[in-house]
């Protein structure tokens, strides 16, 4: 059996990834694929449980290398346990976030550089996603849409943060056009959704 298609959705807090990812799920199965849908971190128990500490708002003294770590560790545990099986037998995985959020967020966000990367590389252990949608949205919009006593740890930090993340974000599509695609996502929902879709379809042949 063929390898499936691996999926993931980047993009700021609050810039609709999950309203996407549930759609697009609908609609490869609609064309008779087999789809799943994940996050990180989390995906799993162990992953879900790491989860709860990394991003716990009474953590706030953790170190920003403890932080990259907790992230690459819940991510071996998922494509460990969910991502590689599943695409292994032909399924489809949709994945909310993956290795570029550590990227973004602890290389470039807290200043840790390509360590992040080389420790992530580790944890996937060549499980790299087929194509990944970027969704772009101001962060000063996106953290407005997350209400203040909803925010975790990390959506707590300053706007000068998220600023820094975005921009990073905005490299990394740069760099790898052949799989990120930039979607402009301050647009209605079904004009967001038609232009992945589209994108999918030409994927699927």
């Amino acid at each position: 059996m063929n390898r499936g298609l691996f999926i993931t959705f980047e993009g700021p807090d609050g810039s609709g990834k999950t309203t996407q990812i549930e759609r697009l799920k609908s609609f490869i199965q609609s064309k008779g694929y087999d789809a799943i849908l994940t996050r990180e971190p989390g995906g799993t128990p162990i992953s879900e449980k790491l989860r709860e500490i990394v991003l716990d708002k009474h953590n706030m003294e953790m170190d920003y290398m403890t932080e990259a770590l907790l992230y690459a560790a819940a991510r071996a545990q998922h494509v460990a346990q969910v991502i590689k099986p599943a695409l292994d037998v032909g399924r489809t995985v949709i994945c909310d976030r993956f290795m570029d959020s550590s990227i973004v967020y602890q290389g470039y966000g807290r200043g840790l550089g390509d360590c992040v990367r080389i420790i992530n590389e580790y944890a996937v252990r060549g499980c790299f996603p087929d194509i990944t949608f970027l969704l772009k949205v101001d962060p000063e919009i996106g953290k407005l849409r997350i209400k203040a006593d909803e925010q975790d740890r990390l959506e707590l930090e300053k706007l000068d943060y998220h600023k820094a993340v975005f921009q990073a974000y905005e490299e990394l599509e740069k760099k790898y056009p052949e799989r990120i695609i930039g979607i402009d996502a301050g647009r209605s929902i079904d004009e967001i959704s038609k232009e992945i879709k589209e994108h999918i379809d030409r994927l699927l042949g």
